[in-house]
């Protein structure tokens, strides 16, 4: 089996001596070195994080296999406070659907399940040195390519179901951003720095997503702390952002947008 066909169940089961082999193995192939090996909890169980440096950037080992992504609204049920948060950004002018569960319907990705590579991913986003067309001409040249949105899902969420990367629920007394102390501030489970900060805008090669973040346009507008948080959900794909980030006001502000480098294996 190569490394590209690990799965994340795989992954799960072995133990740390393999996981170290395992990290090895993929430093060799892209004549990297391993910085860390460590075990973390997600789930319930055991997870390895790996990070490999190599040129300079720092990435983690994503495992893949078949795999379960988007959010399943049919069984979700919002807190009461979810609600009420949201019925009170309605009332102000902000969202849109009759409810909660209508406006999710729209921002985030249907549920579904997809089969991925193995690879490594930048533990930070990089920001644009072009425009969005010419990226994957520039990251070609460096042996790296864009993260599809299925690997970016996955790579956030790294198998929870749960609307963000680390849970159902966010604090409603207060934003994201400005806030050191939330949820959004904890590494995600496979080590990477991922749906931290509302502003952040990272591009895959699905020109109809962005991810991460909604370019601030949640917070500057004042539109509630629920949906002051949703951009940061991992199935959101924060369609309205995307629609402005690839029209032609978007080329303007290219170099406010990242991407996170893959580098396949």
């Amino acid at each position: 089996m190569s490394l590209a066909e690990l799965t994340l169940e795989q992954w799960r089961s072995a133990d740390l001596p393999a996981a170290r082999r395992i990290a090895q193995q993929a430093a060799d192939l892209v004549e990297g070195r391993v910085v860390s090996v460590e075990t973390v909890e997600h789930l319930g169980a055991p997870l390895h994080r790996v990070r490999i440096e190599r040129a300079g950037t720092e990435f983690a080992l994503i495992p893949g296999g078949t795999v379960t992504l988007g959010f399943d609204l049919d069984s979700w049920r919002p807190t009461p406070e979810q609600t009420l948060d949201y019925a009170a950004s309605m009332e102000e002018g902000f969202g849109c659907g009759s409810d909660l569960r209508a406006y999710l319907a729209e921002v985030l990705s249907p549920y579904r399940s997809a089969t991925l590579a193995t690879v490594l991913m930048a533990v930070e986003s990089e920001a644009l040195t072009e425009l969005p067309a010419g990226m994957p001409a520039v990251l070609a040249a460096r042996g790296l390519r864009m993260p599809t949105s299925d690997e970016w899902e996955h790579a956030c969420g790294a198998g929870a179901a749960t609307l963000f990367r680390w849970g159902d629920d966010c604090p409603l007394d207060r934003i994201p951003y400005g806030d050191p102390t939330g949820p959004h501030s904890r590494l995600g489970a496979f080590g990477l720095h991922i749906a931290y900060d509302t502003y952040s805008t990272e591009l895959t090669s699905d020109v109809t997503a962005v991810h991460g973040g909604d370019g601030g346009e949640s917070v500057c507008g004042g539109y509630g702390n629920l949906l002051a948080w949703l951009p940061l959900a991992t199935a959101n794909r924060n369609p309205a952002t995307a629609e402005f980030v690839y029209g032609p006001d978007g080329e303007d502000l290219c170099e406010d947008f990242t991407t996170r480098p893959v580098l396949p294996l």
